[in-house]
């Protein structure tokens, strides 16, 4: 017998015995009134007891919204056996008409697996297809009976609360915790062994525009969205703002090819500089959008929209071509600026042509590879082992650029993977920059990772430096590099002449930072 159907006897045997127990008492109301001697209460005995078990079995019923049907084929995915998306919408209208009446909340949970497309490439669609089927196992597993759990579409999953007295975001985020730490277990399919993240975007039904399921669906997807846009395993709820926010990504997307085209889309340039000597190490080159309408648009906006269309390996182009010709512009005018950093997104180091493209960029300008640094987030180096990104990293290196490993201390790479990269600094994540000069704690994190480098014979920048005393304490603490607004904010290219000449003219002047003061 199968479990679901036991439970429904169970069930309906509660229910009867609930009945049974209540007309136990009809013996007592009886015997009291015949005790009275009133004939009144034995009327209303005789007429209320009726409508008493008539409403009981009626609450029973209204209780049996939670035991769904098997599902049709049409409701069914033919992968998981889940729900499916047609299916999800059904449930959704039931709850929310449920909650019209009983004051009763649901929510839905949108589930994204982090780079699951990795699966299918490096072992394939079969063995990809019984991982989602784990997944969706997994799932299941962390919700009560009466949630919806669905496949939504590919790698995209979805629960919908059962109606309860009250859905509130603590709720709802305990349940995204408890799906995350299921999903990051290890996923050990034909002998072999891979790890997973998840993305979740909440969206409670009090909190959607309107109370429909299309709405709450579409609600908790633009939560997804800007989950997924602040990196794996991330979590986010629903918010009137989040709506206004995903219009306007929406509305930057359609205009992003002309921009990238027309030249509305280019770098901005942060000096980074010595703390030996105060000189110009270079710059790192820095995407910024100036929209003819709304002005200069910061990366953190516009970045998600370049992803989420595809157009990541476009951006590359377009920065590494303006910061070539930078580096050209700046040796005639008797400017020699040692290195260029350039940001790769992983979906450009996932590129198998990548290398022959920047080399031929580089060959083309007549610049030396050294001149050009491929900055590389940590958590890229530490997801991938061996496939293109790595041997990508490994080709650039051995041609001669430089290889930064960006905001460090925010990941989980290993020393190895320092190494195995070639990796020639480490930028020191501005997070552990900030009151530098004042917190203690701060200091020994910092001091621990420039020991650490010092002893893998790696340079160090530190990022975010914004004043003069956390300059001077870096460089008593022997960061050989430093950048930040304390130094100079991004700048348009045209601006970079002028301020270079009159950074030089500070140091001709013995107006330059004090190399090793406090």
């Amino acid at each position: 017998m199968a479990v679901r159907d036991r439970k429904k006897i169970r069930k309906s045997t509660g229910r009867n015995l609930a009945d049974f127990q209540l007309l136990s008492f009809l013996p007592l109301f009886i015997v009291a009134a015949y005790w009275i001697k009133t004939e009144a209460i034995l009327f209303v005995i005789s007429f209320m007891f009726p409508l008493l078990l008539a409403f009981q079995s009626l609450i029973g019923r209204s209780d049996d919204t939670s035991d769904e049907a098997p599902l049709a084929e049409d409701d069914r995915d033919f992968l998981t056996g889940l729900a499916n998306r047609r299916r999800t919408r059904q449930r959704l209208t039931q709850f929310l008409d449920s909650e019209r009446n009983t004051g009763r909340e649901t929510a839905v949970l949108h589930i994204d697996i982090d780079r699951f497309r990795l699966v299918n490439d490096r072992y394939g669609m079969e063995t990809g297809d019984r991982v989602l089927a784990e997944i969706g196992a997994r799932i299941r597993s962390c919700v009560r009976e009466n949630d919806l759990v669905a496949r939504i579409d590919g790698d995209d999953f979805a629960i919908v609360l059962f109606p309860i007295k009250k859905a509130d975001f603590a709720l709802a985020l305990s349940l995204a915790d408890r799906v995350r730490a299921a999903i990051a277990q290890p996923f050990s399919i034909d002998h072999i062994t891979c790890y997973l993240t998840c993305s979740i975007g909440i969206c409670l039904s009090g909190r959607a525009p309107v109370t429909e399921a299309e709405s709450v669906l579409a609600s908790a997807e633009i939560a997804l969205e800007l989950a997924r846009r602040e990196g794996p395993d991330a979590t986010r709820s629903f918010s009137p703002k989040m709506r206004r926010e995903a219009r306007k990504l929406h509305s930057l997307s359609a205009e992003l090819e002309a921009a990238l085209e027309n030249g509305q889309i280019r770098p901005y340039f942060q000096p980074q500089i010595c703390t030996d000597t105060g000189e110009v190490a270079g710059f790192e080159a820095l995407a910024r959008w100036e929209h003819p309408q709304s002005g200069l648009i910061l990366p953190g906006l516009f970045l998600r929209a370049i992803e989420s269309t595809g157009r990541s390996e476009r951006l590359g182009e377009v920065i590494l071509y303006h910061s070539l010709s930078a580096l050209k512009s700046w040796d005639r005018a008797g400017l020699r600026i040692p290195s260029i950093g350039v940001n790769f997104s992983s979906d450009e180091l996932r590129n198998p042509k990548l290398v022959e493209k920047i080399k031929w960029e580089v060959d083309r300008f007549e610049i030396a590879p050294a001149r050009i640094t491929i900055e590389v987030l940590e958590n890229v180096v530490s997801d991938h082992d061996d496939d293109v990104i790595t041997r990508n990293i490994r080709s650039l290196a051995a041609q001669g650029f430089g290889i930064d490993l960006d905001d460090f201390g925010t990941g989980h790479a290993a020393i190895a993977n320092i190494r195995r990269f070639a990796v020639n600094r480490i930028k020191i994540d501005r997070s552990f920059i900030t009151k530098i000069d004042s917190d203690t704690e701060q200091q020994v994190l910092t001091s621990a990772i420039i020991g650490m480098a010092e002893s893998l014979g790696l340079e160090t920048l530190a990022e975010g430096v914004e004043t003069m005393a956390e300059h001077g304490r870096l460089a008593q603490m022997g960061c050989r590099y430093i950048q930040g607004f304390g130094i100079a904010r991004p700048m348009p290219f045209e601006d970079t002449i002028a301020w270079l000449h009159k950074h030089r003219d500070k140091l001709a002047k013995g107006q330059g930072t004090d190399r090793r003061a406090g």
